[in-house]
């Protein structure tokens, strides 16, 4: 005899929000359809398929990785052990972008580093007269990139094999942003949580997580239009450091936005 779902969530030895997204995930069906449903037989194969995610989830396996996929910006996202994990903070790098671009203008946006495609795509979903260039150095997460793109049917988004600046077509930009690793290799964090499971080149720099933010912020006026801008997330500690690199790149109307949690999270500036 089958469990039924309530029976299954409850045995599953997962907080409700991971058990629920789990089964949901299984018997494709919403969370509301389980609620409503929670003394309905599941189907041995839903069972025993419910309950090897489950297994791997008390493993420390991320949720996002077990469903393969992460909702952000309001867009379903496709994502692999190949990239990071949307996380909701990194929505305050989208909405400070959107501040500084009008909607109905034909602009030129770089993202470095884009992984899932996750901050180029909300960019192009909000500005459809926008060109988005998205560059990472992981021939595998372009691939994931794209095929989000393609999933969402945005055609105003080019993924580009590059190195940081390494790679990007010539040009200037309207608009350069970047969500580039930023820990330090040896926090303790990294062997902690999901951070276990994703790309560590997508999650460590060297230089105290400085590394890869020093080499973007020097190298962006000379590729932003004047009057334009750069706005880059960073680690909890760093905020303050992020804003002298801005400040002795030559960036002025330096601002800092704080995530959901209270934490500084994204600085950025407009090349004078």
């Amino acid at each position: 005899m089958t469990p039924t779902v309530g029976q299954a969530l409850a045995q599953s030895g997962l907080v409700p929000v991971d058990a629920h997204a789990l089964l949901a995930h299984v018997t494709e069906r919403n969370r509301a359809w389980l609620a409503a449903h929670r003394d309905e037989a599941l189907a041995r194969e839903q069972a025993d398929a419910f309950f090897a995610l489950a297994k791997r989830r008390r493993e420390g396996e991320p949720v996002a990785y077990l469903v393969g996929w992460r909702e952000f910006w309001g867009l379903r996202l496709r994502v692999t052990p190949d990239v990071l994990i949307p996380r909701p903070e990194t929505e305050t790098l989208v909405e400070l972008a959107l501040t500084w671009l009008a909607p109905d203008r034909a602009l030129r946006v770089l993202d470095l580093g884009t992984g899932s495609g996750a901050i180029a795509l909300a960019l192009a979903y909000e500005l459809p007269q926008a060109h988005v260039i998205a560059t990472d150095a992981s021939s595998a997460a372009l691939v994931i990139a794209r095929d989000n793109a393609q999933q969402l049917g945005l055609d105003n988004v080019e993924f580009v094999g590059a190195d940081w600046y390494d790679g990007v077509p010539s040009g200037t930009f309207d608009l350069i942003v970047s969500n580039p690793p930023y820990v330090s290799r040896g926090d303790p964090h990294l062997a902690e949580g999901d951070l276990r499971f994703e790309p560590s080149e997508a999650l460590v720099a060297e230089a105290g997580g400085l590394a890869a933010l020093r080499g973007i912020v020097a190298g962006a006026p000379q590729r932003i239009v004047e009057g334009g801008a750069l706005a880059v997330e960073h680690g909890h500690a760093q905020s303050e450091a992020v804003q002298a690199l801005l400040h002795d790149a030559g960036f002025d109307d330096i601002v800092v936005r704080r995530d959901l949690a209270g934490i500084a999270r994204v600085a950025g500036g407009r090349r004078r």
